[in-house]
């Protein structure tokens, strides 16, 4: 069968549309996606400060907030699916630590164990969740529909060197506070002999989980910061090969 440049050429165009299609697509997706999860922290901060000036005590506030906290958490799952696409060009892998982390800190330890939900530390690690989250989400909307506020960017690449540290701080704390009342209780655990065979100490697997942001903080925050030379400065990171 003939083959001619116009048939190519033609071919190449709606290649190239169906391209185009696709991102404008994902940028409308993204774009949605980034708006709802500013709106929701930012809803989250709002019933923060309203619990606390009504109540004037972090007594609750956590259980008044839970079932949004909980909502908008799990949610950001959905990011892992943006890396495994490739719509955002992340690590999935680094993605998926950050958000499964986040979800563990949620659903597993502050929701599980109401004995804790009071701490100071739990207090900490939301408010600098939800400083964190709007900052980051905004920074992504305004990046997307191409009118990035100085401010928002300054935000997002200053705020982290001291938030970070705060985050970290709330979660070991926090981690560390549910430890008594897990030993005692024996939850999630699985004590031999059993039917299947298998044991397990939740106990022993959060003192692993505190153990792990050793290795891992070092390297999420030394990232940020070569970002923000990158971004803020405009310097070009050259990566070492090991």
């Amino acid at each position: 069968m003939a083959y001619s440049e116009e048939d190519g050429t033609v071919e190449e165009k709606e290649n190239n549309n169906k391209k185009k299609t696709k991102s404008a697509l994902a940028t409308a997706w993204l774009t949605f996606y980034n708006i709802a999860m500013t709106a929701g922290w930012l809803v989250l901060a709002m019933a923060m400060m309203r619990f606390y000036i009504q109540k004037g005590t972090r007594k609750g506030l956590y259980r008044s907030i839970a079932r949004t906290l909980k909502f908008f958490q799990t949610f950001a799952l959905v990011e892992v699916g943006h890396c495994a696409i490739g719509i955002v060009r992340t690590s999935v892998i680094v993605t998926g630590v950050q958000v499964c982390s986040r979800i563990f800190m949620v659903w597993f330890i502050t929701n599980s164990i109401r004995q804790i939900q009071n701490e100071e530390s739990v207090i900490l690690f939301l408010v600098v969740w939800t400083i964190t989250e709007i900052t980051r989400y905004s920074y992504y909307t305004f990046n997307l529909l191409h009118h990035l506020p100085y401010f928002i960017k300054w935000a997002r690449y200053n705020l982290f060197i001291v938030l970070y540290p705060l985050g970290v701080a709330g979660e070991l704390l926090t981690i560390y506070a549910a430890l008594p009342f897990v030993r005692r209780s024996g939850m999630y655990s699985m004590r031999l002999p059993n039917k299947y065979n298998v044991s397990f100490d939740y106990y022993y697997c959060l003192i692993i989980a505190m153990l792990s942001y050793i290795p891992l903080f070092p390297q999420l925050y030394f990232h940020m910061l070569r970002q923000r030379r990158r971004v803020l400065h405009g310097e070009v990171i050259v990566e070492k090969d090991d």
